[in-house]
């Protein structure tokens, strides 16, 4: 890589622009092999439809006997660092210190669950105006990103946000309600949760 690409592909990682980027529906991912990030656009695009969500009913019950207690913002460091944790994984060491930038400014939000004081699972994700953008998220012990993603689901509703972009469908995220929608679709959902006036 050039000294001029080089300095071209770090504009794509200071927050302002990363921030521009997420609020044109687009998101990063480093390669597994080669560590180069990349922003995608998918043509179709996963969602969790806040006023539409399930919540399974075996996790209510299994939530109901379980001791898990939630943070919110608490240890974002520690969770980025779990969601990498696996083979292969698009979280490089280049992207995790983007986030920490965006953490500081207020931008990246974490959802935290603990079992006898001991992180066991959590999610993070970036949140502007009505919109969340869901990133990653680990569990240590079973059930605990399910909860902690639940948790972020009422959260969100309790803030009156108007999207939980989480990107691409997975078996996991479906239980939830997940829908894959246009990509036009999913520019109007944008762009009416981008007027929202909604903190996290």
């Amino acid at each position: 890589m050039s000294s001029n690409e080089n300095q071209a592909y770090k504009e794509f990682l200071k927050p302002e622009i990363m921030l521009k980027l997420y609020a044109q529906g687009a998101f990063p991912m480093a390669d597994e092999k080669t560590g180069e990030i990349n922003w995608y656009l998918p043509d179709k695009r996963a969602i969790i439809p806040l006023d539409k969500y399930n919540f399974p009913r075996s996790l209510k019950k299994k939530l109901a006997q379980s001791e898990f207690h939630y943070k919110m913002d608490n240890d974002f460091l520690a969770i980025v660092k779990n969601c990498a944790n696996r083979e292969p994984t698009w979280i490089s060491n280049e992207l995790i210190e983007a986030y920490l930038r965006l953490n500081k400014l207020g931008f990246v939000h974490t959802v935290e669950t603990y079992l006898k004081n001991k992180l066991v699972g959590g999610l993070y994700g970036i949140a502007i105006h009505g919109a969340f953008f869901g990133e990653s998220m680990f569990s240590k012990v079973s059930q605990a990103s399910k909860a902690a993603l639940i948790k972020l689901i009422e959260h969100l509703n309790l803030n009156n946000f108007v999207l939980l972009d989480v990107q691409f469908m997975t078996p996991h995220l479906k239980m939830f309600g997940a829908i894959e929608i246009s990509f036009d679709e999913y520019q109007k959902l944008l762009s009416k949760s981008l007027t929202t006036d909604s903190t996290f």
